[in-house]
């Protein structure tokens, strides 16, 4: 697949045909353009918003199965086309083709989950304390919501923040990120094959004024949004001025412990995975690694070797272990960190030089950062990007005080054969994820996801906790 996509916004069931102004191109070969784009604004998200509004009554009282039918459908639809939309992914985002086609499958089994969450949407019965009185509680959908989603899981994130939005019985306005539109353009248009009915889900493409149009908009009943915390704090205080709903996901500078007792080939492994895979464009990657001194430079040594055998190049090349940056911004932030961390003292044990390769492409070297300490920059500020800095510490204690240190609080990760210090660190981490002897990141999507500080604001999404948010609670007393 080389064509270019003309996109359009989908509104009320139709595609709106509009003048595209803006391109999305591919990160590994700038030259091509993935997709031609339109910049929508407060007359699109007006349309969109009505749309929506009028669709809720007829969607929010279908019968359950009716939901759960059309999402399940369209998570097989999904699943039967991993190979075409993880192509897709891969040249607009520029993760490799095998975690494209991952990311796609993932996508497929959200939709299919809350498939069935659309059918286990519970309530209680309960006595009252007169006599002669009964209680029930019930849920009911919300209204409207306005989900705004992130690039670096063009795919997946769209699928966790629509799925339980619909599956419960909301209508959706969406606007997609900037660099991964035609991802989750053919998203939208599976729903739609799927069988939602015109209205239900809307889809606006276009820059920051978009997202901003959504949260300030009387009929938007609740707000999902995934990025920065400088445009999350901006989110939070338009929905709150309104009364909406709100919800945040805000990044994180996640931290792995490894201790002196930890297995060294395997905790090298999975500094390497959170560290570097998807080009560290994940909120959970593993950005600082907290060890201990015994350990500490066996590890650097290992872990620099690991990661200078890295390929990085073209997401479609087979050959290929890591993708490019999704854009050029992206690209020069993680260059700007390296240059910070190096000029506050950090040694770069491996990568930090800029890559040249066939195809102009915003290509990042991997980077592993030793002998910094946890004031330093690097190690207080989200990069996102494929680098890596090590900090010593003396004992367990101190690396979970460096640990907890951060204004984030999304994962936490420890390597250890200590039972005694793996539990520990499970009840003390502040952090909304720990993982023990795994990578900080990856997760399941039919448990809760979400973190503490300044990670995660408002309930937290995926698996069962998502009915929280996407519905609300009546409680109805009768008497005989």
């Amino acid at each position: 697949m080389t064509d270019t996509l003309n996109l359009s916004h989908l509104i009320d069931g139709e595609r709106v045909d509009v003048a595209r102004p803006g391109e999305s191109h591919n990160p590994s070969n700038t030259n091509e353009i993935v997709a031609r784009t339109p910049d929508g604004g407060q007359a699109e998200v007006d349309a969109a918003v009505a749309a929506a509004k009028a669709a809720f009554p007829a969607w929010s009282e279908a019968t359950p199965e009716v939901r759960s039918d059309i999402l399940d459908r369209a998570g097989t639809l999904v699943m039967e086309r991993r190979e075409q939309l993880g192509r897709l992914l891969s040249r607009e985002e520029g993760k490799t083709l095998p975690e494209g086609i991952g990311e796609t499958v993932r996508a497929g089994r959200i939709l299919k989950y809350f498939a069935g969450e659309a059918l286990r949407r519970h309530g209680q019965n309960l006595d009252s304390v007169r006599p002669g009185v009964e209680i029930q509680t019930y849920r009911q959908a919300v209204g409207v919501f306005g989900l705004i989603t992130p690039w670096n899981f063009p795919i997946a994130i769209p699928a966790w923040k629509a799925a339980p939005a619909l599956a419960f019985g909301n209508t959706v306005v969406m606007k997609p990120a900037g660099p991964t539109p035609a991802t989750a353009s053919a998203l939208a248009d599976i729903l739609v094959e799927a069988g939602l009915p015109k209205g239900v889900f809307n889809l606006v493409i276009g820059r920051g004024g978009v997202g901003q149009a959504i949260v300030d908009h009387k009929d938007v009943d609740g707000v999902s949004f995934t990025g920065s915390q400088g445009v999350g704090a901006s989110v939070a205080a338009g929905a709150v001025k309104r009364q909406a709903r709100v919800q945040l996901e805000m990044g994180g500078k996640n931290p792995l412990i490894v201790l002196d007792d930890a297995d060294l080939e395997r905790a090298v492994m999975i500094a390497l995975d959170g560290s570097f895979f998807a080009t560290g464009q994940r909120c959970t990657a593993s950005s600082r690694l907290i060890v201990t001194d015994a350990i500490h430079d066996r590890f650097v040594a290992a872990l620099a070797e690991k990661v200078a055998a890295l390929r990085v190049g073209d997401a479609l090349d087979p050959n290929t272990q890591m993708g490019p940056a999704v854009s050029e911004a992206q690209m020069e932030t993680s260059y700007k960190y390296i240059d910070i961390a190096r000029d506050g003292g950090g040694r770069i044990v491996t990568g930090g030089e800029r890559l040249k390769l066939e195809n102009p492409g915003w290509y990042v070297q991997p980077t592993l950062i030793a002998d910094t300490d946890p004031s330093m920059r690097i190690n207080a500020e989200e990069v996102f990007g494929p680098v890596a800095s090590t900090i010593r510490v003396k004992d367990y204690e101190e690396a979970l005080a460096v640990a907890n240190s951060t204004e984030f609080g999304l994962s936490a990760g420890i390597v250890t054969t200590s039972l005694k210090h793996a539990r520990d660190f499970q009840r003390r981490a502040k952090a909304g994820m720990t993982m023990v002897n795994l990578a900080t990141a990856g997760v399941d999507y039919h448990v809760p996801f979400g973190g503490t500080k300044g990670s995660s604001y408002g309930a937290r999404e995926q698996g069962f906790a998502a009915v929280e948010f996407y519905t609300q609670t009546k409680t109805s007393y009768s008497a005989g």
